[in-house]
């Protein structure tokens, strides 16, 4: 770690005092070598998150997304850099595969000045335009929308860009995920909808609260739509890859079930609500096709283990750096709540 001060331009205007972390590359994840390190990424990640949780440097919790990293990675590996995504209340594995630095995603779960929106979005609200990242979202299903919209402008712009939105199985029944479908249906919108069918909405298991099948809600707008497995990176690559290559060449959306599963409960308040809703047998199940292993099986052991070792400094780092920056000072609470530099579409004026 290097102190640049307030002179270097990712971190301009956080202020000279704060010790800043170097900016990882971007990974293109164009090799089962780079999904692997992107799926060990995410999962230290968030481990190291839940230590921090339980320190109290991370308040209000999270919802960790360990055993989901193939969805994210297998995805983002589809897509070019100038693509554009938006995320969940589950959003970590989203935002660290889609290339954001995480010591500065850390720094936002911390709530500290050096995250990626100076410790105002948190766990549930981090985003990165310069990446492509419109934002994760707290409210069920309401990144759709937001997607469908940035669809349509890059559809109209003629940019090439295709967008994702992410979204779990308790998604499935809002009205507004729907509309959102039936819109970039009928307008044929470069967007691909990813449920992440992790089998349960909180609680709730998805045969108690979805009628049909998952992949029945896109097939009724004649989106095309497949079930994968989302524990094998390699099969929601393939997948994604030829819905983001129909959406480019204006084939319209497309719609993918990965089916998954979190190894960890919904939120990280669960371990003190001792909920009981799902068999430690079933968990041991799914740990069985953990997707890290699955990744891993496609290296030497030599190559994970140099992989791992690289990560777990990273990490290390990455902690140092968010604890060791400065909180956002409070006379600055106002900032940031209203949009500016915004301009109409052509023809239109106040």
């Amino acid at each position: 770690m290097a102190d640049s001060g307030g002179d270097c331009p990712r971190h301009k205007g956080f202020g000279h005092h704060a010790t800043y972390h170097v900016p990882v590359q971007r990974q293109h994840l164009e090799t089962p070598a780079r999904r692997y390190r992107m799926i060990r990424l995410i999962r230290e990640f968030e481990l190291r998150a839940l230590d921090l949780v339980e320190s109290g440097e991370i308040v209000g919790g999270i919802h960790p997304y360990i055993g989901q990293e193939a969805v994210a990675v297998g995805v983002c590996a589809a897509l070019r850099a100038d693509d554009l995504i938006t995320s969940t209340h589950r959003g970590h594995g989203h935002v660290l595969a889609k290339g954001a630095d995480p010591a500065r995603m850390l720094a936002e779960l911390a709530g500290r000045d050096t995250g990626l929106n100076r410790g105002r979005g948190g766990s549930m609200h981090a985003a990165d335009v310069s990446l492509g990242i419109l934002g994760a979202n707290g409210i069920v299903g309401a990144s759709a929308p937001i997607s469908v919209g940035a669809a349509w402008a890059a559809h109209h712009a003629g940019t090439g860009q295709v967008v994702v939105t992410f979204f779990g199985d308790g998604a499935l029944n809002q009205g507004v995920l729907l509309e959102a479908m039936n819109l970039a249906a009928l307008w044929r919108l470069p967007v691909l909808f990813v449920c992440e069918n992790n089998g349960y909405a909180t609680t709730m298991p998805i045969g108690g609260a979805v009628a049909g099948t998952v992949v029945g809600r896109a097939q009724a707008f004649g989106i095309p739509a497949v079930q994968v497995d989302g524990m094998d990176v390699e099969a929601v690559l393939s997948a994604a890859d030829q819905a983001v290559t129909l959406a480019r060449g204006g084939g319209g959306p497309s719609f993918l079930e990965c089916v998954t599963y979190r190894f960890e409960g919904h939120h990280t308040m669960e371990k003190q609500y001792r909920l009981d809703y799902r068999t430690e047998a079933e968990i041991d199940r799914w740990r069985q096709r953990d997707p890290l292993t699955l990744a891993g099986a496609a290296l030497s052991a030599v190559a994970r283990d140099e992989i791992d070792a690289e990560i777990d400094e990273l990490l290390t780092d990455a902690v140092l750096f968010a604890l060791g920056s400065p909180h956002p000072d409070p006379a600055g609470a106002l900032d940031y709540l209203y949009a500016s530099g915004l301009r109409g579409r052509a023809g239109w004026s106040a």
